[in-house]
């Protein structure tokens, strides 16, 4: 039998920790290996005890979640992330995926499920709660469809549908120059570098219908 995945439980609340590590210790794969109260304290407990898994609260007085991710990364420690927060607005949990989490999952999560997103983390996959991923795609669309001008919208629009840039200017009463001035454009707003990847990021972010 391989060794139980080792789990580091990082939040302010005692009562919460003490929850979680009943609860991790009854599942024959997982061990709580250690525990801490504060950011600053989980990247010096985890770098003692090397966990697999670090099980990570956002929000915490002193230092939080943001200040351990960072911390995780500046000292190369290979632990996966999976944060675990009652706060699943994007603002709230995009910059904690950039700042290197693994996955994040809402603290109303089912005991037997969280311990399955535990696992899959640790297998290497990227796990978000469903309901997340459905407002981190909806805020995308708002932000996209913010830094673009209607005319850009109409000019995407037609991308993703295969339109050529001639195509474009004849459905739109352009002239070509000014559609490829609005393709640039596109382009550079969404961070993509050409038209498939243009198209792709309106489909996925629901500009356009597939």
């Amino acid at each position: 039998m391989s060794e139980p995945i080792r789990v580091l439980v990082v939040d302010d609340h005692p009562v919460v920790r003490q929850g979680l590590r009943t609860f991790l210790d009854l599942q024959d794969d997982l061990s709580v290996v250690g525990e801490a109260a504060d950011g600053t304290t989980a990247v010096a407990v985890a770098e003692e005890l090397r966990p697999d898994v670090v099980l990570l609260d956002l929000w915490m007085p002193g230092s939080d979640g943001l200040t351990a991710l960072r911390g995780l990364r500046a000292s190369g420690n290979p632990a996966r992330v999976l944060i675990i927060t009652s706060f699943t607005e994007p603002a709230t949990v995009l910059p904690a995926l950039r700042a290197g989490a693994h996955g994040c999952v809402s603290k109303d999560i089912d005991p037997p499920a969280l311990a399955s997103a535990i696992r899959a983390v640790h297998a290497g996959h990227v796990l978000l709660d469903p309901d997340m991923a459905r407002m981190l795609a909806q805020g995308e669309q708002r932000r996209t469809e913010t830094r673009l001008t209607a005319r850009e919208h109409e000019v995407l629009a037609a991308i993703a549908r295969g339109r050529a840039n001639r195509e474009i200017a004849r459905e739109l009463g352009l002239a070509e120059k000014t559609v490829k001035t609005h393709v640039s454009a596109i382009l550079t707003k969404l961070g993509v570098q050409d038209r498939t990847q243009a198209a792709l990021h309106a489909v996925r972010t629901g500009i356009v219908d597939p």
